[in-house]
């Protein structure tokens, strides 16, 4: 069987490149500040029944693939059976050459189980005798212990129940997991239906029942306090665009009456009402202290025949091209003027707007902490080796990469932490290069301490979450 090309110099092209990654990157503990990972198997502490769950489980990045491969989808999202589905992964693993799940799923397959072989249907027996004979003795807490993960930031809905990471902070594990506030779902005045039964759902978890505009701000704020006393100080935030449209507190009211009694907001009143709102959650970020995400640009959904059979977040979503720089100054300089904007990380999905957000967050610095709106890792369809060095190009070129808080998984697998790797050796690689050329000094002192300070460091003091006293400051 043929031998992994996943070897210990693997992207790295130079010898900086390779001293910076093993003398400073490798050893750094994980601060995924940023993932979708069910909060309720790591509370579980849950056991993955074989090699398909934990690796296809919910990865619609692998079935968008296996899709374009010809898979069929009930080898995706239906009802084959696991080995079946296991199976098909391997077949299109071959075809993924170039792109970064080729690239993943070796880095997995050696760094989780140290299955040093090339995937395909050949190596297919193999990986799933040996993979599957390791699990039956691993639990997502050893995974995360052997990840170094020191972090984790899950993605809450503030109509979600919190008793998982109640039930995690018993637990008292290395690894310390806190909830993020994603109130994407209070925005939707566009779909009564959905948006009734959310609201009904958000006043139990509020303890507070939902008739008015007043009960939805006191319920939100109620959840909002409830996250923070749980330790949550981050929020997060999936729009097509930034919202700044100007809109009264009555107007507001309006339409969510409207959408109450059952009638839908236009695209306008939608804007208006979401502004609102964005406006109301930076102002309560700011006042906890907490950072605020912003993630910008996805076209969501776009496959309303697939959308209605398998649901959302099942791999048809792409790239939007909505103009974003407008609103987002806007937002971005309302809640400066009176002094209430919180720390605030933008991520774009397109990156024809990676200049134009490299230089937006320089519009709001204002001294009170390094990197106070930080230009955020490569995100979804921008995490692979290219863009990530655009990313980290124009970061470099338009703000100061030294700041920079550093990569997260955004992932719902526990097998995804490899990627902290691929990223570190990728920001290595770059700038290792760039020591090569003479572009910057050939001093690893220097240029090591901004890569360790990249990999973990920036991230914990920014975000200024509790730690295991191991990973605290020192």
């Amino acid at each position: 069987m043929s031998r992994s090309f996943i070897h210990d110099d693997f992207l790295l092209q130079s010898d900086s490149a390779r001293e910076l990654y093993h003398g400073f990157a490798a050893s750094e503990p994980i601060y995924d500040y940023h993932c979708h990972l069910p909060p309720k198997l790591i509370a579980d502490n849950h056991q993955f029944g074989d090699l398909a769950e934990i690796w296809l489980g919910g990865d619609h990045y692998k079935w968008r693939a296996m899709r374009t491969n010809g898979v069929a989808e009930q080898f995706c999202t239906g009802d084959s059976s696991p080995r079946g589905k296991f199976d098909a992964w391997c077949a299109t693993v071959p075809h993924t050459l170039g792109n970064p799940l080729y690239h993943w799923s070796h880095l997995e397959l050696k760094r989780v189980f140290g299955l040093d072989v090339i995937i395909n249907l050949a190596s297919a027996d193999t990986i799933w005798r040996e993979a599957n004979s390791q699990l039956a003795t691993l639990r997502v807490h050893d995974l995360l212990a052997a990840s170094k993960v020191a972090v984790i930031c899950t993605t809450d809905d503030p109509a979600d129940s919190l008793s998982d990471h109640e039930r995690i902070r018993t637990l008292n594990r290395r690894t310390r997991v806190y909830p993020t506030f994603r109130p994407d779902k209070a925005l939707g005045v566009n779909d009564p239906g959905a948006y009734n039964a959310w609201l009904e759902k958000l006043g139990a978890s509020a303890r507070l029942p939902v008739k008015t505009f007043d009960d939805l701000l006191a319920a939100l704020r109620r959840r909002h306090d409830d996250f923070h006393a749980i330790g949550c100080r981050l929020s997060d935030h999936g729009l097509e665009q930034s919202l700044a449209e100007p809109c009264e507190a009555g107007e507001a009211a309006s339409i969510f009456a409207a959408a109450r009694a059952g009638r839908a907001a236009t695209p306008e009143d939608w804007a208006k009402f979401g502004s609102f709102l964005m406006l109301e959650f930076g102002r309560w970020d700011a006042a906890k202290g907490w950072t605020k995400q912003l993630h910008l640009g996805a076209q969501r959904n776009n496959n309303t025949r697939l959308l209605r059979r398998l649901g959302p977040d099942t791999g048809f979503d792409s790239i939007g091209d909505r103009p974003q720089v407008h609103a987002l100054s806007r937002y971005l300089d309302v809640l400066d003027a009176t002094d209430e904007l919180p720390r605030t990380v933008l991520y774009n999905l397109n990156p024809a707007d990676n200049y134009a957000f490299a230089t937006m967050i320089g519009n709001f610095q204002d001294g009170s902490v390094p990197g106070k709106l930080q230009y955020g890792s490569g995100w979804w369809f921008l995490d692979q080796k290219e863009a990530m060095e655009w990313q980290l190009g124009a970061l470099m070129n338009l703000g100061l990469l030294s700041r920079f808080v550093g990569m997260l998984t955004d992932s719902r697998s526990f097998l995804s932490y490899p990627r902290h790797e691929y990223f570190r050796r990728v920001l290595c690689n770059l700038l290792g290069g760039m020591m090569e050329r003479g572009e910057i000094p050939a001093d690893l002192t220097l240029v090591g301490g901004i890569v360790k300070a990249i990999c973990f460091a920036n991230a914990r003091d920014y975000f200024r979450l509790e730690l295991d006293p191991s990973y605290t400051k020192g």
